[in-house]
């Protein structure tokens, strides 16, 4: 039940960030640590992330949660709006090089050990969707999903598990890229669609469906 509640009070720091724009977790870097931040399964996906604690693990689950948020900002190129256009691009762009990155990562140094993920998608399916209501369950559903990899970077970093300097640095590049796009997400949701983020959907996160 610890753990459990401890995991909470990080999703809820990250939300403070969202909500108030205030510094969010340090660790050497800057960052407040917060040692279980990993420890909360995020329910509707990703329940291994939080209790890996090394550095393949981490690459691993990082993969298969870049992959779904790269097919998901895909289907924004059918957005109305432009900045929803632009940002599915962005992330698109920023996250395909992320997983190459990532994959040569594991090719090099970790070949010889087993390669599967187990993953389940914390996301809706938007194929169907257009208009206000793509923009709106995306933007709902990526800001939790940009929650879990935030969380899943500072879990890495706080507990001192990355085993190349390349990878701390990648963790701390997708935490703050990824913090930056929650802001930007919860001020949509809030002028287009009249929702704070403690009512969008954030999916994965309880108490905040």
């Amino acid at each position: 039940m610890g753990r459990m509640w401890s995991g909470v009070v990080a999703a809820v720091a990250v939300l403070a960030l969202v909500v108030a724009g205030v510094a969010l977790l340090r660790d050497d870097d800057g960052w407040m640590p917060h040692r279980d931040a990993g420890a909360w399964s995020m329910g509707g996906g990703m329940t291994s992330a939080w209790s890996t604690d090394d550095e393949a693990g981490f690459l691993r689950e990082m993969v298969a949660h870049h992959r779904e948020a790269i097919e998901m900002a895909g289907e924004l190129a059918r957005s109305e709006r432009p900045a929803m256009r632009a940002l599915g691009a962005r992330i698109v762009s920023s996250q395909t090089a992320q997983v190459e990155q990532m994959e040569t990562w594991l090719d090099e140094w970790y070949a010889d050990e087993p390669s599967d993920t187990a993953y389940e998608p914390m996301m809706r399916d938007l194929s169907g969707l257009s208009g206000d209501r793509l923009d709106r369950t995306f933007l709902e559903d990526m800001v939790g999903h940009h929650m879990a990899a935030v969380m899943m970077s500072q879990r890495l970093l706080v507990h001192g598990a990355a085993e190349h300097d390349e990878v701390a640095d990648l963790a701390r590049t997708i935490r703050t890229e990824q913090v930056r796009e929650i802001r930007w997400m919860s001020e949509r949701l809030s002028t287009w669609f009249g929702l704070s983020p403690a009512r969008g959907r954030m999916r994965g996160c309880p108490g905040l469906a």
